[in-house]
Order: structure tokens, then sequence, then C-alpha cells
């Protein structure tokens, strides 16, 4: 059974709360049958290849603007044999073989998506890298008060995940501005993300909007 501690809205520690196995209880271990890792590494290098935007392009001579005609007749100029203005040895002229669009998406099966997350989970929780927190309200945006809640609940230093049910303007503008934070709704969890900070701090409606999400059946807390 894996615990978390549990922060009020204002920071203070009020206790520990259970955390559902459905999402965080995945054996982390590397054994000759079970290699989560190798998994964690298929699912994060298909996130991350999807996140390229492949729109570099150099114009071929095909491309670039200026006449096909040949520049001089072949022989008895004394001139080198050259063709047109766009042959890729002069200046202005297309590039030979440089870089065209390329589409690096690739359609990670839902399953493996679903089980690296928990598997990420896991990990964080069992790290004791997991704070859960009542509930973030503010009035209005306010950075100061971000770093103030941050700092009370993890004041060591690492990067830091804050995961919420919705998308609060005042929350988001709050934390936007902050080091080393970033912020994401309970429903678009990645893998990817977990693993790329330090310390996850959620909110109670976040925890039971992951559990609707990401499990079948799990009860909500």
């Amino acid at each position: 059974m894996l615990e978390a501690k549990k922060y009020s809205a204002n920071g203070d520690e009020i206790g520990k709360i259970e955390l559902p196995e459905a999402l965080f209880g995945l054996n982390t271990e590397r054994t000759e049958e079970n290699n989560p890792n190798a998994l964690l590494y298929e699912v994060v290098n298909m996130y991350l290849g999807n996140q390229r935007q492949g729109t570099s392009l150099a114009k071929n001579r095909s491309a670039v603007k200026g006449s096909g005609k040949k520049l001089f007749k072949q022989k008895g100029t004394g001139n080198a044999r050259v063709g047109n203005i766009r042959t890729g040895i002069r200046v202005g002229g297309g590039v030979a073989f440089g870089p065209v669009p390329k589409d690096w998406y690739r359609k990670i099966p839902k399953k493996k998506k679903r089980l690296a997350l928990k598997l990420a989970l896991s990990q964080q929780a069992k790290e004791n890298n997991v704070y859960i927190v009542e509930s973030i309200n503010f009035d209005e945006p306010s950075t100061k008060k971000a770093i103030d809640l941050i700092n009370k609940i993890i004041p060591e230093k690492g990067k830091k995940l804050v995961v919420v049910d919705s998308s609060n303007v005042n929350i988001v503008k709050s934390f936007t501005n902050i080091d080393k934070v970033s912020m994401d709704r309970a429903d678009g969890l990645f893998a990817y993300e977990i693993l790329n900070n330090r310390h996850l701090i959620i909110t109670e409606d976040a925890l039971n909007k992951m559990l609707k999400v990401f499990t079948d059946n799990a009860e909500v807390i």
C-alpha cells in the first residue's frame, strides 16, 4: 500500500492519503520477465518524435528562381562548361540534397500509452515524490501566492509538475511564470512529463479525474 502526504489549500500538512493501486501500484522492478524501462523508452521515444515539426526545407534547383537557359555555349568561350544559373554550385542556386519536410508522427497504441503513464506514476510514488493537495483556489492570478504554496509543500529543489482537474485561468496564470514548474490537466497527462519532473503535486479533484480517465471501474476517492 502506497501513501502520499496530504496538504490543505494553504499548504499545511494535514495527514496522509492512500494512493489508488490502479494508478500507482504497478510493479516497476526489472526482472527477466518484466522490463518496464523498455516500454517507457518506446513510448517516450515516440512521444518526443511526435513533437518534431519536420518543417525544415531547403530549395533545390527546381524551386529557386532563375532562368533555365544555359548561360553560354558549351565550347569556344574559354570558360568552364556551365549549365543554368540555378545549379547548386553557383551563388543563389539550389541546394543539393537539402532537407525537405518530413512527418515524424507515429501513433502510440492506447494500451501502451496508459501503461507507460501508470508505470511512471508508480515509480514516482515509490520514491515518495507524490503530494496530494485538497484544492488550489486563487481569487485572482498571483505568482507570489503560487510560489509560496509550492515552497511550503516542497521546499527542496527540483522540477515540479502541478496537476489540476480543469483549466482555471487564475491558477494557470499564477503558475505559468514560475521557473522549473509546469502544469497540466489530469486528463492530458503523459508518461514523459511525469518522468521529466522530480515532484508531482496533484489536487484531489485531479486525482479523481485521473481515476475516471485512465482506469476502468475504479472507485473515486
